[in-house]
């Protein structure tokens, strides 16, 4: 069977490259000749743990090829995947669907045998049934079949996503598309594995639900965290004793600066837009996303009070600024709220991420500093904010830091640290929905607070 993935983005290449491990033979698409020839090279253009280890392979073998080529590649293919980008419409947050039926003119003139047609792009609620209407309204005599089979690749673990996912969702119409759709997801087979198959119009819909919920969870346990502040819980001690409730679960339960990247805000929007295309309103999902907004406008306040108050003349260390680990992905990332607003206060920026100078430099103030080493960044500043938990920044010297630092103060917006772990270093420390005099130790049974 082979295989296309036109987009060549996170999503494409993840999916095009995770197939191509199959044993599938694979093109991957895309009009950006420059992103072709470098991928054409061994060059990646994202960051993802593994993921060059893997297209090197691929490529090495044959399975795995890159072109521009859109017409020559979908005559060729059994299966069509759409993995271009749907971004929030400028001045709303429609999802735009520009790119996915540009896809579809060119599939609607390349076709030549029967096609099974995959939408792996996040779109709302009737996109399949769109894409079948423009290729149909091109093609009323060709054969083919639209699919919506939904990605849900999280950075930063999107191999292990796909290789081993809690589900695959398959929307589709026909027997046949059924048949080839459960041929090419064959070597997940397994129990752990269950195939879901229903209609489009569920299967896109569920990939904007579950988002929603997530965000919804992550906004639930940031103002959990707020009330634990003022009343003397501690919020890792709650969300411990809430995910162990399997009608909750544990995971997207952790206190910090809010939800960002490339799908949470987009997506929770797009879910807004397309109830109220329908006519109606869903107001948890609203309360979510203004949540969120004041949550990322909440923690410049929260660094300022660490601080003492006052930022002007101060130079802060940041610590992390992609919206999360084992990613350079920048869209929507907390820091880029917080950063602009903590220097509209008065203070300077030095800043260290592992894989976020690139994307950083052309999204931060320019004034920001950037440095090649945490302790670098550190040097000569009034306090160390970490707002990316990074595994780097888990285990740091706090005797290298007072060295270097002005003053020994740390604000951990992730939690990563115990406070009296800290402050028994000699440091102010200041974290999200706890108590500075307690720590917190995890395990699968029992929430320790320790002195």
């Amino acid at each position: 069977m082979k295989i296309t993935v036109i987009g060549s983005g996170y999503v494409g290449l993840v999916t095009g490259t995770c197939f191509a491990e199959f044993g599938f033979h694979v093109t991957c698409v895309d009009k950006d000749e420059k992103k072709i020839s470098q991928l054409n090279q061994d060059i990646i253009p994202i960051y993802e743990p593994g993921l060059n280890v893997m297209v090197a392979n691929n490529l090495a073998k044959g399975r795995l090829a890159f072109t521009t080529n859109v017409h020559a590649s979908i005559r060729e293919a059994d299966v069509v995947f759409i993995a271009v980008g749907t971004p929030s419409r400028r001045g709303g947050g429609h999802a735009d669907l520009s790119y996915v039926y540009s896809v579809a003119e060119d599939i609607a003139s390349a076709l030549e045998k029967y096609t099974v047609i995959v939408t792996k792009s996040t779109v709302p609620v009737g996109t399949g049934r769109k894409v079948e209407q423009i290729i149909r309204q091109k093609r009323p005599h060709a054969e083919f079949d639209v699919v919506s089979n939904p990605e849900f690749l999280r950075e930063g673990s999107a191999i292990e996503d796909f290789m081993k996912p809690d589900r695959v969702v398959i929307g589709a119409e026909t027997e046949r598309a059924t048949a080839i759709m459960r041929e090419l997801y064959r070597p997940l087979s397994s129990p752990e594995t269950p195939l879901i198959f229903t209609s489009r119009e569920s299967a896109e819909l569920i990939k904007y639900a579950s988002n929603a919920f997530l965000s919804t969870k992550i906004a639930f346990i940031n103002e959990i965290a707020d009330l634990c502040e003022i009343c003397g819980a501690d919020v890792q001690a709650v969300a411990q004793g809430m995910g162990l409730d399997k009608r909750i679960g544990e995971r997207f339960l952790n206190a910090g600066p809010g939800y960002g990247g490339s799908c949470f805000p987009k997506d929770t929007l797009a879910l807004i837009h397309t109830a109220d295309d329908y006519g109606m309103k869903i107001s948890i999902v609203d309360a979510v996303v203004e949540s969120n907004s004041q949550r990322k406008q909440a923690m410049s306040a929260k660094v300022m009070a660490g601080c003492g108050g006052d930022l002007k003349e101060k130079t802060l260390c940041i610590l992390g600024v992609t919206f999360k680990p084992d990613t350079d992905d920048m869209r929507d990332a907390p820091s880029l709220d917080i950063i602009p607003s903590l220097m509209k206060s008065g203070a300077k920026i030095h800043v260290f991420d592992p894989q976020g100078q690139k994307e950083g430099r052309e999204m931060l103030p320019s004034e920001v500093k950037w440095f090649e080493d945490p302790y670098d960044a550190m040097t000569g500043t009034d306090a160390v904010v970490i707002l990316t938990e990074w595994n780097e920044f888990r285990a740091l010297d706090f005797d290298q830091m007072k060295k270097v630092l002005k003053k020994p103060c740390m604000i951990d917006l992730r939690n990563i640290y115990l406070p009296s772990h800290v402050q028994k270093q000699g440091f102010d420390y200041l974290s999200i929905g706890r108590s500075p005099v307690y720590g917190f130790s995890r395990s699968k049974k029992t929430a320790l607070r320790v002195v």
